[in-house]
């Protein structure tokens, strides 16, 4: 029998308070998704708050599995882009791991 492996995914709830200096993460970022493979869903875009708190950009990025969504973030390749986001936004961040089908 196949075993099925879950998907990873970031969610990620950002505010920027540094609009200039922001695609600097982005930039910085780019190469730890590279290397993981990082596809994003969800990058920003138009949202309703239905309940609870909200910030202004919402990001879903999706990963072969949990343990490579979890390798990305703590790679040294995205701890340096984390830490130009950090002086550039506030953030609310979660590693997940899917639903198995």
């Amino acid at each position: 029998m196949e075993s099925i492996v879950s998907k990873g995914y970031w969610i990620v709830r950002v505010s920027v308070n540094n609009e200039a200096n922001y695609p600097d993460y982005l930039q910085a970022a780019r190469p730890a998704f590279e290397k993981f493979g990082a596809r994003f869903l969800v990058r920003g875009g138009a949202y309703e708050k239905m309940e609870g708190e909200a910030r202004d950009r919402n990001v879903v990025v999706e990963f072969a599995d949990y343990q490579t969504a979890v390798a990305c973030y703590r790679s040294p390749e995205y701890q340096a882009a984390k830490s130009i986001r950090n002086a550039n936004a506030d953030a609310d961040f979660i590693v997940v791991e899917g639903h198995a089908a």
